[in-house]
């Protein structure tokens, strides 16, 4: 099969990752890194043997490239994605997909129209943890879904981030941050929403940056930190998630349970590839099962793996992490803040197709 050819838009805190488990699939190769500051992508390139280091513009250009991954700050996801896709370029970019739906939607279209895919982090779905998950729902094991809960509780990332402005700017807060995780997980084990309502507010209007680098500089929030949500999906399921940079002392919440008919099921943190998995039938204690799927420690890149291997045999299903889950999942994070603003539930516009589990010990390799 030909070898899909990858560039590297943003090479910031996240690329790194990328950077490393990029060359482990043997279908891509990753040739080219580009950064507003050539500097950085330059260093990125010699870090992590990377063929060139470039201008965004130069990687564009170059035909040779058949996909750009997108790692820039979430106000570019949508201008860099929109100029990989007239380039004729296919595009995965981090959460989330865009800042606003109308980006999202634009992105699309236009992927739409030039016969192009459109990928999206997080692809941590795909991983051995929510995969074993998805595999004990799909068999039964704890009957018919009817409820879930989701919390991501956090202190904020001013606490350790170098950069942690954009976190608190439109596009930002820990809906936009981390919610993408949650939802995503929890589309995938309960399949497309219906309806959100929730309440959003800012908690703290300054904040002070404690790392390093900008240590003891302000920023001023423009975006909710604390947001409580109720989600109703199309199955009938009923699910709760709290997203919040407001907590400060910590908590024992679960990250996702889901509780069925027959049994409740304990989900690895979304924000990793693998973790604990456990399950509690009526009548019985808890206990761990193991991981029945590969990919179980920071596979980073595995979403983009799966959309070259789509891309090289046509098999579309495997692309996953795909333009119109992401969509869904960004409508739903501005169905929140729109639901808290006007007193109401918001109805979901958008649906996508629910992602079936991988086979067992399937490998993009």
């Amino acid at each position: 099969m030909k070898t899909i050819k990858v560039g590297i838009i943003g090479c910031g805190n996240i690329s790194s990752i990328y950077m490393e488990n990029i060359p482990k699939f043997k279908h891509m190769e990753l040739v080219a890194c580009s950064d507003l500051d050539l500097s950085r992508a330059q260093a990125r390139a010699e870090q992590y043997n990377i063929a060139k280091a470039c201008t965004v513009e130069q990687l564009l250009q170059d035909e040779d490239i058949d996909l750009v991954i997108n790692l820039t700050i979430p106000a570019a996801h949508a201008a860099v994605c929109l100029q990989a896709l007239e380039a004729g370029k296919h595009v995965y970019v981090e959460k989330p997909l865009a800042v606003t739906r109308e980006e999202g939607q634009r992105m699309l279209d236009v992927a739409r129209s030039k016969g192009l895919l459109v990928g999206s982090a997080p692809d941590t779905f795909l991983g051995g943890g929510i995969q074993t998950c998805l595999k004990l729902i799909h068999d039964g094991w704890i009957g018919t879904p009817v409820a879930a809960t989701a919390f991501m509780m956090s202190r904020g990332h001013e606490n350790w981030h170098p950069d942690p402005e954009f976190y608190y700017q439109q596009g930002g807060g820990p809906m936009f941050d981390m919610g993408p995780y949650y939802l995503t997980a929890l589309v995938a084990l309960l399949g497309p929403i219906r309806r959100v309502t929730g309440s959003a507010g800012i908690s703290h209007p300054e904040r002070t940056i404690t790392s390093a680098k900008k240590y003891g500089q302000k920023i001023q929030v423009e975006t909710p930190t604390h947001i409580a949500g109720v989600l109703d999906f199309h199955s009938g399921a009923i699910a709760t998630l709290v997203t919040s940079f407001d907590i400060q002392g910590g908590t024992n919440l679960p990250h996702i349970e889901i509780y069925g008919s027959q049994g409740s099921l304990r989900v690895p943190d979304p924000n990793s590839f693998g973790g604990p998995i456990q399950i509690r039938r009526a009548g019985t204690d808890w206990e761990q099962i193991p991981p029945t799927h590969e990919y179980t420690g920071n596979s980073r890149g595995l979403g983009v793996a799966a959309m070259a291997h789509a891309i090289q045999t046509g098999q579309l299903d495997l692309h996953r992490a795909n333009g119109e889950l992401a969509y869904h999942i960004l409508e739903a994070m501005h169905g929140f803040h729109d639901a808290s603003a006007q007193g109401t539930h918001y109805e979901m516009k958008s649906s996508c197709e629910r992602p079936l589990p991988l086979p067992p010990y399937f490998v993009f390799e």
